[in-house]
């Protein structure tokens, strides 16, 4: 079942409370998010052409590459695309948009593979995610936004708070679970994670929960202890579920640009991440990280945030999103905008 199905009798709101968020297309919104590495790519790209035509040189070339680079694409990734743009287009004369709308096919190329919706297996009940990430990278917000549209898809939600060494994160999970009409098992600060989960997968199954979301902590810098949290989680779970858990999320936090590479080789090692959301997109000018993680990794990327509303985070669009990193924005895609989130 495909995720982010929203109620047509439901608005769309911040958290799940009354209050309507903006009117504005999902589209709008990529676009905006993606606007700061757009820019830089776009002025970028329009310093180097003038605003005029260019021959496509050995020196334009590696002018391109340098900009693709520095919007967080990665070395590999503009190496990649640059060395496909030459072998399409090498020694003839081209425009800003067309450089542009030629990049946006490569990286749409390289996007296309992972962009996969999660979906929740109806074989498993419940269906269990483990979401993982380092602390401030939006892990629990996430969860709260994936419990609100899969109750919107009408699927029964319970929430573990397995942060346990964080009060807010327990707290603020609680907040979502009563926003979403979602179920939640928690416990004390610094009760014991696994015995949560635990617990956690016990209630869902007797309460024959569709979706069970697992929060954890995210101390990275105490990577052993981490590993072995993690472990155990998974240990305990597949007591009760061989196959437990069937997803593992891995939230990025888009502002950190290449240092999300680490993040991935880390959680990878510990969890054996099955795919990845990317949030704070609207905050970053490092747009480009999702494609070089793309490039290296070949993780399904479900989704990505531009926003603090539920709204705001989208199954991932490979050409939409390869579009708006290049700041191609036309007419017809304003209206594809509206079609779209009709139908959502």
């Amino acid at each position: 079942m495909a995720l982010f199905r929203r109620r047509k009798d439901e608005p769309e709101t911040a958290s799940g409370d009354s209050e309507p968020a903006p009117r504005r297309g999902w589209l709008t919104r990529l676009r905006d998010g993606l606007g700061k590495s757009s820019s830089r790519l776009a002025d970028g790209i329009g310093g180097l052409f003038g605003g005029g035509r260019r021959r496509l040189d050995d020196d334009t070339l590696e002018a391109l590459e340098d900009i693709l680079i520095t919007a967080d694409l990665g070395p590999a990734t503009a190496a990649r695309l640059v060395a496909e743009l030459g072998a399409r287009r090498f020694d003839q004369e081209l425009s800003e948009e067309e450089i542009r709308a030629e990049f946006a096919t490569g990286i749409g190329a390289i996007l296309e593979p992972v962009a996969r919706p999660l979906a929740v297996d109806p074989a498993h009940r419940p269906h269990v995610v483990l979401v993982v990430g380092v602390n401030g990278s939006g892990k629990t917000t996430t969860i709260g936004k994936l419990a609100k549209n899969h109750r919107d898809a009408g699927l029964s939600v319970t929430m573990a708070a397995g942060d346990t060494f964080r009060a807010a994160a327990i707290d603020q999970l609680k907040i979502w679970a009563e926003r979403t009409g979602s179920a939640i098992v928690a416990r004390d600060p610094g009760a014991d994670a696994a015995g949560l989960a635990f617990d956690a997968l016990n209630r869902a199954r007797d309460d024959g929960r569709d979706l069970l979301l697992i929060d954890t902590a995210g101390r990275l810098q105490n990577k052993k202890e981490l590993m072995d949290e993690l472990a155990k989680i998974v240990r305990v779970l597949r007591k009760i579920d061989e196959n437990a858990p069937h997803d593992v999320l891995l939230v990025l936090d888009a502002t950190v640009g290449q240092n999300a590479h680490s993040q991935v080789e880390a959680f990878r090692d510990m969890a054996e991440v099955t795919g990845l959301i990317v949030t704070k997109l609207d905050g970053t000018a490092r747009g480009g990280v999702v494609v070089s993680l793309a490039e290296k990794f070949g993780l399904p990327v479900h989704a990505v945030g531009v926003g603090e509303t539920a709204g705001d985070m989208r199954p991932f669009a490979a050409q939409d999103y390869a579009r708006s990193l290049m700041g191609l924005d036309t007419a017809g895609d304003r209206a594809a905008d509206g079609k779209r989130d009709q139908a959502a």
